[in-house]
């Protein structure tokens, strides 16, 4: 009989055994765990374009289609209609290609040619027959278009690897209108990421935010000649506290749901939507303090990346296309209307339609980009392409000063474009323009600078609403007007700013303020059209906009510095009595009507609106003086203090303890398993000896 002489495990051994399968296996968790978060990009776990805001390090292609609607600069009246529908068509063709090209970016990414057969091609086949509409629609009625054909092909902008550049280059940051919004350069500060997803997966980027104090001021003033006119008038018609929102643009899309493919505020005039006839504007309600002005004020809302989500999430123009995060209620809006340094003004013709920026510039081109974006204490330096990161106690400043060249004879053009012009950089207008008040629009947020240094996950980035295939980009900022001032206050405004006094909304005059608005001029292209200057002549004096009939998109306003004056309804109030200049030379001879403006070319009666009484209008005692810098509010804090007052419902958990534990639990056993088995070892140890 054979004897077994292997000796059986004593109760020691079979201790270390088990203590060292259990460190093992612990061992492995955690690793698998950091791996797996490694691999997984983001934050909290969270990868690709639902990042809270926080950039990556993967750019982004995007689809650069011809604008064809900046083509058409003559469409008889009788097709506006049926073309309008299909520009609108083009851009929703746009949108949804580059939805597609979202949903394919890694094979993208790895061979562009991916996207030809199942994206770009079928594109091109789309825009053909719409355009070819376009072109039969016009041909009904007048002369057919040449070339449209040819605006059909779109191309592939591939995904800008490495185009961080550094936020606190100044030199990159003050590039004017005319170098291409495309540039970039540079590494990221600190090592942060180079291009970037935000929160709804198409922009910001790291190279898109530049320190405000590294520019340097940049922010022409023309001389003013001795007849210049020098006075200006402020509407005062809110902040929009009330969140009249939608993504229509009545101006460039009329009749069409969804036509801007991104939200926009409105003050002014409530039953601005796609659907709004001229006299829908003329019979609607207003936020402005002085009713008599009707008009419409609108511009893409701003956003923060932070995760959170409003009402949009799921909607058109929201977060189907992109535009996620955090409305931000303006802190302060000012609507000053400014004179010529050449001479003096007439008055605008009634439902008067201006555009300035192209919300599609980022393909487009620095065209027609009309951005300004600074901060407050230091307005005399202005960024076209970036947007500004502001020192501690310094708000961000968006400005748009508008066209102020008008044709004389019509209210809109094809393109929406060549019926008003800017001045040049001496001030003066091209030959057969005459000028109007300038409108400048002075948007004031109360936003930290974002944490660029850790992609924004200590303070949240900031953005524009934007075409989705724009990126938000802050070059595509853009402002839209309409005039629906009635004529008293038309003439009203023009004596004021031709005779050199501040007016404003509240009733008083200067009697003689005669301090010389900086008028920066240009053509939108090479001149800055923006100083941002404009001192705020009616501040604390908001009214809450009357309850829309326009049935518009009302979300939850999230902003601390709504006050109550901004949400108080506001009545509508006899207009103040006003003194009456002397009758003659005071007027300039320049205060009439123009006769029979034409929206599309052609004569129409302007409406009336149906106030009567004239008399002179008076200036807001807490008024400034336009051209010099903005008193702003008590400085705050650029991180504490800004916090909302009610925040919305998160689009998901993301960075909370509770997804932390999800994201960590592997790696927490792991490290429990590997404790338990060195303790074991410890015991095991003992017992051996």
């Amino acid at each position: 009989m054979i004897r077994n002489r292997r000796r059986r495990p004593t109760g020691a051994r079979r201790a270390t055994f088990a203590a060292v399968a259990l460190m093992l296996g612990g061992g492995g968790l955690v690793a698998a765990n950091v791996y797996a978060s490694a691999s997984e990009g983001g934050w909290g776990g969270q990868s690709g374009p639902e990042a809270s805001g926080h950039l990556t390090s993967t750019g982004m292609a995007t689809i650069d289609c011809p604008d064809v609607g900046s083509r058409l600069t003559s469409v008889p009246d009788q097709a506006r209609a049926e073309v309008d529908r299909e520009l609108a068509q083009l851009d929703q063709q746009s949108a949804g290609a580059y939805q597609q090209l979202q949903q394919s970016a890694q094979a993208v990414r790895e061979n562009p040619g991916a996207a030809d057969g199942p994206i770009m091609n079928p594109l091109k086949e789309q825009r053909a027959a719409t355009i070819e509409r376009i072109a039969v629609a016009i041909d009904r009625v007048g002369d057919r278009p040449e070339g449209l054909e040819s605006l059909a092909a779109c191309t592939l902008r591939p995904a800008q690897e490495g185009s961080g550049g550094d936020p606190g280059s100044g030199g990159q940051a003050t590039a004017g209108a005319s170098e291409s919004p495309q540039q970039g350069g540079g590494q990221g500060q600190n090592g942060a990421g180079q291009a970037g997803a935000g929160q709804g997966g198409n922009g910001p980027v790291v190279s898109d935010y530049a320190d405000i104090t590294s520019v340097q001021p940049n922010v022409p003033n023309p001389p003013q000649q001795a007849d210049a006119s020098r006075g200006t008038f402020t509407s005062d018609c809110g902040v929009n506290a009330n969140g009249l929102f939608n993504s229509d643009n009545v101006i460039v899309a009329p009749g069409v749901s969804n036509g801007a493919h991104h939200f926009h505020d409105y003050v002014g005039n409530q039953s601005n939507n796609a659907f709004a006839s001229d006299e829908d504007l003329a019979d609607a309600k207003t936020s402005c303090v002085d009713q008599g002005d009707k008009s419409t004020y609108y511009w893409p809302v701003l956003r923060l990346q932070n995760g959170k989500q409003e009402r949009d999430a799921g909607s058109p123009g929201g977060g189907t296309e992109g535009n996620a995060g955090q409305i931000v209620t303006a802190k302060q809006v000012t609507l000053t209307f400014v004179g010529s340094p050449r001479g003096k003004v007439t008055a605008m013709p009634r439902l008067l339609r201006i555009i300035t920026g192209d919300a599609k510039a980022f393909v487009n081109g620095p065209g027609n980009a009309n951005a300004s974006w600074s901060c407050t204490g230091f307005e005399d330096r202005q960024l076209k392409d970036k947007y500004p990161l502001c020192p501690s106690g310094s708000d961000v400043v968006r400005t748009f000063r508008f066209q102020s060249c008008w044709d004389g004879r019509n209210i809109d053009s094809a393109n929406h474009r060549t019926h008003v012009a800017f001045t040049a950089p001496d001030g003066s207008c091209p030959a057969g323009f005459q000028a109007i008040p300038q409108l400048v629009q002075r948007i004031v947020y109360d936003v930290a600078a974002p944490s660029i240094q850790d992609g924004g996950r200590t303070v949240p980035l900031f953005a524009v609403d934007s075409f989705p295939e724009q990126l938000h980009k802050p070059v595509t900022d853009h402002g839209d007007f309409i005039n629906v001032f009635d004529e008293d206050l038309m003439r009203d405004m023009v004596d004021c700013i031709n005779s050199g006094r501040t007016c404003g909304p509240r009733g008083g005059d200067d009697s003689g303020a005669t301090t010389a608005p900086s008028t920066g001029g240009g053509t939108g292209a090479t001149a800055d059209p923006g100083t941002g200057t404009t001192a705020d002549p009616g501040a604390g004096e908001t009214a809450a906009p009357a309850p829309s009939t326009a049935n518009p998109v009302e979300l939850p306003r999230t902003d601390a510095t709504t006050s109550p004056a901004n949400t108080t309804k506001h009545s509508k109030p006899a207009r103040q009595s006003r003194t009456t200049e002397p009758a003659g030379p005071a007027r300039h001879g320049k205060t009439s009507e123009p006769a029979e403006p034409a929206r599309h070319g052609k004569s129409t009666e302007p409406a009336k609106s149906g106030q009567a009484g004239a008399s002179s209008r008076a200036a807001d005692s807490s008024g400034g003086e336009v051209g010099k810098p903005t008193q702003s509010a008590p400085p705050q804090s650029a991180g504490a203090g800004r916090t909302p007052a009610a925040q919305t419902e998160p689009q998901a958990v993301q960075g909370g303890l509770a997804e932390t534990g999800a994201h960590l639990w592997p790696a927490a056993i792991g490290t429990l398993l590997a404790l338990s088995g060195l303790i074991m070892l410890v015991r095991a140890k003992r017992l051996r000896y």
